[in-house]
């Protein structure tokens, strides 16, 4: 019986090595936040690390929330250290899973759904969109956008500004994965 558990836990291990997993640390991360008759609030991100797994679909990312670039200095500060909290809550994640991803399905199908957690200075929030999946030159592309509130995470918006600030925010991202060795 302890020579059947060992074996056991060989094989699984060795399915754990061999699984095939894709990562970036260059992934593109941006949120629009405006609204039609005021200044535009937007913000991009160009450092969120992702790490996805291609035999099971399993994806998480991180972003360091003080990677966001706005065009107004003013904004980023604000955003930084009233809204975000960026010195206590320094970075937002996600884990989830893309539904029925596989390498073969991937080849036949480029839209996936996408579920998971989303957790922004401390709050989780479920999550699930469609997102565009491609394979080119051995790397993966991952495309796509979804809602959140601000109030999902506690973000509170004073009154003076509420009016410029969108009740549903975009956020989309861009990421070009590389096979991890």
């Amino acid at each position: 019986m302890k020579s059947i558990s060992i074996i056991i836990f060989c094989f699984m291990t060795a399915l754990q090595l061999n699984a095939q997993k894709y990562f970036t640390r260059t992934g593109v991360t941006q949120f629009e936040a405006s609204e039609k008759a005021f200044e535009p609030i937007a913000a991009t991100n160009k450092s969120t690390t992702v790490l996805l797994n291609t035999n099971t679909g399993a994806i998480a990312a991180q972003v360091f929330m003080a990677g966001f670039q706005f065009k107004n200095a003013l904004m980023q500060e604000h955003f930084n250290e009233n809204y975000m909290e960026s010195h206590k809550y320094p970075k937002a994640t996600f884990k989830g899973e893309l539904q029925d991803f596989s390498n073969e399905n991937l080849k036949r199908n480029s839209s996936f759904e996408l579920s998971g957690t989303l957790s922004v200075k401390g709050v989780e929030k479920e999550i699930e969109t469609t997102v565009t999946v491609k394979e080119e030159n051995n790397r993966i592309y991952i495309s796509g956008s979804f809602y959140v509130s601000p109030n999902d995470f506690g973000i509170k918006i004073p009154s003076i500004v509420r009016e410029k600030i969108a009740q549903q925010i975009q956020i989309s991202i861009a990421y070009e994965l590389t096979e991890k060795k």
